[in-house]
């Protein structure tokens, strides 16, 4: 298999084959760091179960290796930090459970919109902008779980070379069925840093199907989040995932310890009026659980959705928000469409009109223009009239 050796984990009967590519088995040899990355998930629970024995077979020592959780807050399910617990426990390795300081996801999400607003106000951007993490924005993995568990190991373990373990599979999505074995990973040290730190991520169970995976999990007993088990979901991830199926979106809210945080999201979506996942909005997915005087907000967001959406294309498409912006100055005419879309939005969500005007809006572009011509940093418009 070109650079590929397959070993069994032989501790584990009936387990598929896993890939040890030759760059991380060379690492290993040279005593690199094994850091598990645990979600509480089948898969990441799968890697590491199936791996342990590869790596006592290599003669890797244990005492170089470690589990790692990134909490992710009111995001979790209640269960998820005794799940974890109670696998690395049964894997008999140390776990370090990390967390980002600045809020949880629920708090990004909020400062998200928060930001988007101020920066919509100041005619800093274009349209509005939402709360939400995407598939092709996932601020939520990469801030929650990369930025967090990343630098605090390359302080840990400086000088050393470290091999992230991730549970990731390719027939779970497009965009990981060309998921490499492994892969260098400089995000947090740069390969040949001063310090010598060296970073890699190995994926052990990548061509595993989701049947591999329930079927070892069964025959070793090793312990399955109840997202699965009680609520049966597909996939563990958040309590509710940008990502997630309806499906896993109707099961997670069936479990009662989820369904404050079903709320606290909902309200975010009235109160942004941007539906949690593009063309499916969170509230639908079990609108039993919602008061009345929230249906009926949610159904007022769902209105003044269409209403932005509309309000937004009738703006000239040549000037959306793209890298370098704004490309130009609006004509007269332009600016005052643009002015005019703006101003039931601001109204919509408390903000000042600070460019009533066409000329108002071209005098904005024209000034954000020549800051970006002098590389200066992007000005901040007029402040607030509080009188």
């Amino acid at each position: 298999m070109n650079a590929l050796s397959v070993l069994r984990a032989g501790t584990f009967p009936g387990a598929p084959p896993i890939a040890l590519p030759t760059a991380i088995k060379a690492a290993l040899r040279q005593g690199a760091w094994v850091v598990f990355n645990l979600s509480g998930g089948k898969d990441s629970s799968a890697a590491l179960f199936a791996a342990m024995p590869m790596l006592d077979a290599l003669g890797h020592p244990r005492d170089r290796r470690i589990a790692i959780h990134a909490d992710l807050g009111r995001a979790e399910w209640d269960s998820t930090a005794q799940t974890v617990a109670s696998i690395a426990a049964r894997a008999d390795i140390a776990l370090t459970i990390r967390q980002r300081q600045s809020g949880d996801l629920f708090d990004r999400w909020n400062q998200r919109f928060e930001a988007g607003k101020a920066r919509y106000e100041a005619l800093s951007t274009y349209n509005l902008i939402g709360p939400w993490s995407s598939a092709s924005l996932r601020f939520c993995t990469s801030e929650q779980k990369a930025q967090v568990i990343g630098p605090y190991l390359a302080r840990l373990l400086a000088g050393e070379t470290i091999i992230q373990v991730i549970g990731i599979r390719r027939d779970e999505s497009r965009a990981r069925a060309i998921a490499p074995d492994w892969k260098h990973d400089t995000r947090f040290a740069a390969n040949g840093n001063r310090a010598g730190t060296r970073m890699m991520i190995w994926h052990p169970v990548i061509d595993w199907s989701t049947a591999d995976i329930f079927a070892f999990h069964e025959a070793n007993a090793i312990p399955l989040h109840e997202a699965y088990t009680r609520y049966r979901s597909s996939r563990l991830s958040c309590r509710y995932c940008v990502l997630q199926s309806l499906a896993d979106q109707q099961a997670a809210a069936s479990a009662p310890s989820n369904q404050e945080a079903f709320i606290h999201l909902v309200e975010l979506e009235a109160r942004s009026t941007f539906s949690f996942q593009p063309g499916r909005w969170l509230a639908d997915s079990a609108p039993h659980l919602i008061p009345a005087s929230l249906t009926a907000s949610v159904a007022r967001a769902k209105e003044d959705a269409d209403e932005r959406r509309r309000l937004e294309s009738t703006m000239p498409h040549d000037l959306r928000f793209q890298k370098g912006w704004p490309p130009r100055v609006p004509t007269p005419e332009e600016a005052a469409r643009i002015a005019k879309a703006r101003d039931p939005l601001l109204r919509r969500h408390a903000l000042e009109n600070r460019f009533p005007h066409g000329d108002d809006v071209r005098g904005r572009f024209a000034e954000l223009i020549a800051a970006k011509s002098s590389g200066a940093r992007q000005p901040h418009a007029p402040p607030r009239n509080l009188s």
